[in-house]
């Protein structure tokens, strides 16, 4: 009996082996194509070993006396111990592993087109506060794509703000709504002198791009940032300059004119807060102005210096003034290419006293001693010019629209000083100076407001006795 039983553990000696390192290590082979799972072998190999042990116990109890010598029960319940019951296996489920919850998505960890596109549809009150948030928005709320984006979805919103200087710093006013709002003053010490500032603005230039507003002096440059109401120095033009042509054209500012000592064009950067020098005009100018429509910068008017025709005159200033006469023309600088497109004259030539560009034309008051002529400038060069009764559809075209209705009472004469600002699609036309204030009952200040859809004039809300000799510019964001 012992015998036999040690045989039988011998013979599945090898079989429980495999069986064994099947059961641990449950695992599943390729051999030939052919795949084994280790369960499959393990459910096998219990019923091959089930009747093995069977037939043995057969023999074992093949007599009577061998039966009752014989305890099957304490054999069976070995056996069971070694070899589980196959058909009592239980297939173990693979337990799912939790998965962690991903981390919430903020607004920080998205690209910078995805923020510029949830900024960009904010009302305009949300912008100031928006800009405080962190210095990756502030970057955003002023970069040229987000004014792209605005302007696409007709969100801009059209101010004209009024600079001011008094014995307590910078004071501003903006036309919003057929009304002027006083802001408070903004100190300029840090940024200049109160002496140097009064000088500054009364023969400066100023260009607005998003909410910055950058005052340019013939020694100094400041930034005003009407979201945050703080004034900043900036880097100074190259060359010293006096009533000179000034843009802002795709993010960036550019100046021509203003002296006879230079016909170089120079380009701003505002985020090196660097100039250099991008090109020279064709003729030297003095007294020009500056506007910008699809990439192209205008200098219009203005004295041209040098010149030799038979109206030579000399003033008093001498120098950058002497040997000039009035160019009643345009000369055209595309920022892009670097390249000068040919010079449009202003029909019916006169002297430019004001100009600026609104909605994809360039507007051009001039002075003919005894009346004022208005003249629009298709300048659409990308986006192609409409045909409309007041401006054409072809770029370059000319067309002259109605003359701003000033008083009866009001003589024209080459003492009168306007300002012309675009305001989205509006001219806003603003009397500096002249003989109004020689007029019982008038004075200075006087507003206009030009309607470029509808081609009519309208009247606007004077100005501010303050403001009435500030500088003026078109703000857009």
């Amino acid at each position: 009996m012992i015998f036999k039983l040690c045989y039988v553990i011998f013979k599945f000696n090898l079989m429980g082996l495999i069986y064994f390192i099947c059961h641990m290590l449950r695992f599943t082979i390729s051999v030939s194509g052919i795949t084994f799972n280790s369960r499959s072998v393990i459910v096998k190999f219990n019923k091959v070993a089930y009747a093995s042990i069977h037939q043995l116990k057969l023999k074992l109890m093949g007599s009577d006396r061998e039966r009752e010598s014989c305890n099957s029960r304490h054999f069976t319940w070995l056996m069971k111990s070694c070899f589980p019951n196959p058909h009592n296996a239980t297939v173990s489920q693979p337990q799912p592993h939790p998965m962690s919850p991903a981390p919430p998505t903020t607004i920080s960890s998205l690209p910078d087109d995805v923020v510029l596109d949830f900024l960009s549809r904010v009302p305009p009150s949300s912008l100031p506060a928006l800009s405080l948030v962190c210095r990756r928005w502030s970057l955003l709320l002023r970069s040229p794509d987000f004014s792209l984006l605005r302007r696409r979805r007709n969100l801009l919103r059209h101010t004209s703000v009024a600079l001011a200087a008094t014995d307590h710093g910078l004071s501003a006013a903006t036309l919003l709504d057929g009304a002027w709002t006083n802001s408070l003053f903004v100190p300029c010490y840090d940024a200049v002198s109160l002496d140097n500032f009064h000088s500054l603005l009364s023969h400066a230039r100023v260009a607005s791009i998003g909410p910055r507003i950058f005052i340019v002096g013939r020694n100094a440059t400041l930034q005003y940032d009407t979201w945050t109401a703080t004034v900043s120095p900036r880097a100074a033009m190259i060359f010293p300059r006096k009533k000179f042509a000034l843009a802002a054209v795709a993010g960036k500012i550019y100046v021509a004119g203003g002296g006879s000592r230079t016909a170089a064009v120079e380009e701003y950067n505002p985020v090196t807060d660097t100039w250099h020098v991008v090109g020279h005009a064709p003729r030297r100018r003095y007294g020009c102005i500056g506007a910008s429509v699809d990439g192209v910068f205008y200098v219009i008017g203005g004295l041209r210096i040098g010149a030799s025709e038979h109206n030579v005159f000399s003033r008093a200033a001498g120098g950058a003034e002497a040997h000039a006469v009035y160019a009643s023309s345009m000369d055209l600088f595309d920022v892009e290419t670097r390249v000068w497109l040919r010079s449009r004259m202003v029909p019916g030539g006169g002297c430019v006293v004001a100009a600026c560009a609104a909605a994809g034309r360039v507007y051009v008051l001039t002075s003919h001693a005894v009346e004022l002529s208005f003249w629009s400038f298709d300048a659409r060069r990308k986006c192609g010019g409409s045909v409309n009764g007041r401006g054409g559809g072809v770029f370059g075209e000319w067309c002259r629209i109605k003359s701003p209705p000033l008083p009866a009472q009001v003589r024209v004469d080459t003492r009168m000083r306007f300002s012309c600002v675009g305001m989205g699609e509006k001219v806003v036309l603003i009397q500096m100076g002249g003989n109004m204030n020689e007029i019982r009952g008038l004075r200075d200040g006087l507003v206009l407001v030009y309607d470029c859809v509808a081609g009519e004039w309208g009247k606007g809300v004077d100005l501010p006795e303050v403001y009435r000799r500030a500088a003026y510019v078109g703000v857009e964001c």
